[in-house]
């Protein structure tokens, strides 16, 4: 806070363009800014008057100043980064710098000093990663072409090894992290892929626990990895949502970490009005004694020598602290790998109470909008044991709910891409650029179909039943004639597929049995109404036949594909109209539209909305899905900030907006929602993401409860799902999806894991709609007759619901009151562990050893044998 004040005061005069604290004062504070300075300021206690100028003022003459970095061993040493050059200075010495190294081919982006302080590495805009040994010479002792893309990156050092770690954008926008060894800088070890945004990342990393932070500016995530020297060389570890987006990050010192709760790193965010501390712990049972595992010794708080030493080559390193917080004996626990979970807790600054929500690792993210702050305590620490009985899973499941909020018995689900021999590759051709209404793709139980970048919008359709390698040759196509805007295929007919183009016409498609087996050039129907390009196509749920458009011409018409006439329109829009769904009983149409309002009509009855609410405050595109029983809206768009948001409304308010939102990350793609009425969960994606988010919808507050997401190693184009009978219960997959890359389509199966697979999980699978069975035709439902689908279990014969299994026994082990309630002194704990010893080697008495019943030799026999006679 006090630097923050301080930085306050410099900024009424001058851009401050970056800051950096002396590894080894607390309160010297280093800024650059605009005027082509470097200024030392020294920031007192708080009782203190906080001083009105600079203590020491260096001045590069390089122009605008853009980094500058404390050296990790040496006082009083600085690297100072300006548009292309990187300078060393002693701040001792202000007159001329240490040494100016070779200048960089562009904009220089990030600099970081190795542990040791022997090496210095930058990144570029040039794309270049750069590697200098300052003492030794100016030029780089390692230089390559790294980093794929010339937007903002970042460097850092892992540990006092030779690895570093970058931070950028790929060729395709998205934003990944890769490990790279100093020494081969041609190819990275290996990489991560945080999906597509605009936002530059901001790397942490601690050494002592290997553990790397990532967050993106603008962003309301925080993703922690940890790094390794061997593979997976980064492994995530942890997701935390906040609250606010977030536009700054900074790591707390080792030395003020509470190692008796074993919290292992602490993030310090920092949003619009406040700050927020991010609490890294290891859940462990004890939280009463010092894990010396957890802590390794850390770097102490006094330089090692001065800069002029290490200038003239000194190699010193700091002096490591011991953590120690008391006499307790450490209590060492081998794991094979360490649980990070962490807790977010909001710090008031200056005097606004801020919400917060929980985080949450990545396999199981508990979060939610309106959770309120948590203790920063390992679970097992308050669980409020009264008892002599170890919690059982249930209680502890119950207690880490009570502290971090409700939670989704969904919350583990795990995405995995199914076996090779289910891909279609070799894909060729594709048609890469489909407008943002449209999916991409569709498919349906037996056939997909693909959207080609070819003349006369042409459409591949793939059997799903003839997966595989797909050969160079030219496939037979369905010839649309012009470009496609938006596809579907009719639910009720695999066969039929309807198809919107630019010509502000639809054309129906019926393919044969088995597939194409040649071109289709002439469409069974041709549908036209419309005076402008189309948006999009949606078949109505219950009604066979029965078909929606929205088109640029601002309206919404519907059509009768058996008499292929238009039987309503529509109107009420003033601008784009960005989506629209079906009711789940088919009486009710949303859309959602540019013009920052969110629709309802019951067409039978009136041509205009029965009813109208305020939409996403972002202009750039948004979908809409009914959940809940049709009781809510789910909007998926963006906020003022372009931020990607989902927002619920209650259809029995639309008026009143939305009742609570979730936001997600920054990315300029619509995130596409797939709803499951039977789980009640939304599964997104964007076209040209690798991340898809997962959230189970309730009817009460939070609303949105996150569950883990699937991240794929390349964008897709585009994610479609299968009716329910696809899934295999058996692994008790809750749904089965189609991903389109570049060149391949994979299925990818959402399954939550279970011990008791043997049984069929009868919680998780309701009865399902048989949604692929219409109800009604058009023409009954134009004249006022409702329909419903009927249900079918997905139990098989041979499967016992879980909820008729026979009951698992929970052994419960007693523990004395006496172990929660006293406090042992060290020569008590000592004496337990000598008496236990001694109770297992038993009664030397009762159970003598073996040798002691062996027969002896005698006292005058053993002589003989030892000392036998000589003869002279």
């Amino acid at each position: 806070l006090l630097a923050w004040e301080t930085c306050v005061n410099i900024a009424k005069a001058n851009l401050i363009t970056d800051l950096d604290f002396s590894p080894f004062d607390d309160n010297l504070l280093a800024t650059c800014s605009a005027d082509e300075t470097v200024k030392l300021w020294r920031v007192c206690e708080p009782e203190q008057e906080q001083p009105g100028g600079a203590e020491v003022t260096l001045c590069p003459g390089e122009g605008r100043l853009e980094l500058v970095a404390f050296h990790p061993t040496s006082s009083g040493l600085l690297a100072v980064g300006s548009t292309k050059t990187a300078q060393l200075w002693d701040t001792s010495r202000q007159q001329s710098p240490l040494a100016a190294l070779e200048p960089h081919g562009d904009q220089l982006q990030s600099l970081s000093w190795k542990q040791d302080g022997s090496l210095l590495a930058s990144s570029c805009k040039d794309k270049k990663l750069r590697v200098f040994d300052p003492r030794a010479q100016l030029k780089p002792v390692q230089s390559a072409q790294g980093l794929q893309s010339n937007k903002d990156s970042r460097i850092l050092w892992v540990k006092d090894s030779d690895h570093i770690l970058t931070t950028g954008f790929d060729q395709m926008r998205g934003r990944e992290v890769r490990l790279w060894d100093s020494r081969k800088l041609g190819s990275s070890l290996g990489s991560a892929n945080l999906g597509t945004s605009n936002g530059t990342l901001m790397p942490l990393f601690d050494p002592d626990s290997g553990l790397l932070t990532v967050s993106g500016m603008g962003d309301s995530v925080i993703d922690c990895f940890e790094v390794s020297a061997t593979e997976p060389f980064l492994s995530q570890v942890s997701h935390c949502l906040t609250e606010a987006p977030t536009r700054g990050v900074a790591m707390v010192p080792k030395l003020a970490l509470d190692v008796l709760s074993c919290e292992v790193m602490r993030v310090l965010q920092l949003t619009d009005s406040f700050i927020v501390p991010i609490n890294y712990h290891v859940p462990r049972k004890s939280g009463q004694e010092f894990h010396a595992d957890l802590y390794p010794d850390t770097l102490g708080r006094t330089a090692a020598m001065s800069a002029a030493e290490w200038w003239k080559g000194g190699e010193k390193q700091p002096l490591a602290v011991v953590y120690w917080p008391y006499t307790t004996p450490p209590r060492a626990l081998l794991f094979n790998y360490m649980i990070v979970y962490c807790i977010c807790i909001t710090v008031v600054l200056p005097l606004q109470e801020a919400p917060v929500r929980g985080c949450s690792t990545s396999s199981s993210p508990l979060s939610s909008p309106s959770s309120s702050a948590a203790p920063s305590r390992s679970p097992s620490s308050t669980s409020g044991l009264s008892s002599g009985f170890l919690p059982s899973p249930s209680q502890s499941a119950k207690a880490i709910s009570s502290m971090l909020g409700p939670s989704s018995k969904f919350r583990h689900l795990q995405g995995a891409v199914l076996h090779r021999d289910t891909h279609f590759t070799n894909l060729k051709g594709l048609n890469l650029t489909t407008p943002g209404e449209c999916d991409g793709f569709c498919a349906n139980r037996h056939r997909v179909a693909v959207p080609l970048a070819t003349a006369g919008g042409q459409i591949a359709i793939f059997e799903l039943s003839q997966a595989g390698k797909l050969a160079d040759t030219g496939l037979p196509t369905i010839q649309n004639s012009v470009n496609v805007a938006d596809f579907s295929w009719d639910p009720f007919n695999s066969h039929r597929l309807v198809v919107a183009g630019d010509d502000a016409k639809i054309r129906v498609w019926q393919v044969p049995e088995g597939g194409l087996t040649e071109t289709l050039t002439e469409p069974e129907t041709i549908l036209q109404g419309h005076t402008e390009k189309i948006y999009s196509v949606k078949f109505h749920p219950l009604a066979s036949g029965l078909l929606a458009s929205s088109s640029y011409d601002q309206t919404v018409r519907l059509w009768n594909l058996e008499s292929g006439d238009e039987v309503k329109a529509l109107r009420g829009h003033q601008d784009q109209i960005f989506g629209m769904a079906w009711s789940p009983d088919g009486k009710l149409l949303a859309t959602v539209c540019k013009d920052g309002k969110l629709r309802i009509y019951d067409p039978r009855k009136s041509a205009d909305p029965v009813q109208e609410g305020a939409g996403p405050e972002g202009h750039r595109g948004a979908r809409v899905v009914w959940v809940c029983d049709g009781k809510y809206l789910m909007v998926s768009g963006f906020d003022s900030r372009s931020e990607r948001t989902l927002y619920l409304h209650s259809v029995e308010s639309l008026s009143s907006g939305a009742i609570a939102s979730a936001p997600t990350d920054v990315s300029p793609s619509t995130l596409i929602p797939f709803y499951d009425p039977d789980t009640s969960v939304v599964i997104l994606t964007g076209k040209g993401d690798t991340r898809v988010y997962i959230f189970e919808i309730v009817p009460e507050a939070p609303y949105f409860l996150e569950c883990a997401s699937f991240n794929s190693s390349e964008p897709h184009k585009g994610l479609a799902f299968l009716p329910k009978t696809e899934c295999v219960v058996q692994e008790v997959e809750v749904a089965r999806g189609l991903r389109l890359s570049k060149t391949s389509i994979e299925p990818v199966a959402f399954r939550v894991p279970r011990v008791r697979k043997e049984f069929f999980q009868d919680d998780v699978y309701p009865d399902t709609a048989v949604w692929w069975e219409s109800s009604l035709t058009a023409s009954a439902w134009l004249a006022g007759s409702d329909g419903k689908h009927q249900s079918i279990s997905l139990k098989p014969k041979d499967m016992t619901p879980v909820s008729e299994a026979p009951k698992e026994v929970q052994v419960r082990k007693y523990l004395p009151s006496s172990h929660y309630l006293e406090e042992k002194t060290d020569e008590q704990k000592k004496d337990e562990l000598l008496s236990a010893m001694i109770g297992k080697l038993g009664n030397m008495d009762d159970n003598p050893l073996p040798q002691e019943s062996f027969q002896g030799v005698e006292d005058d026999e053993w002589d003989q044998i030892c000392f036998p006679p000589h003869n002279v």
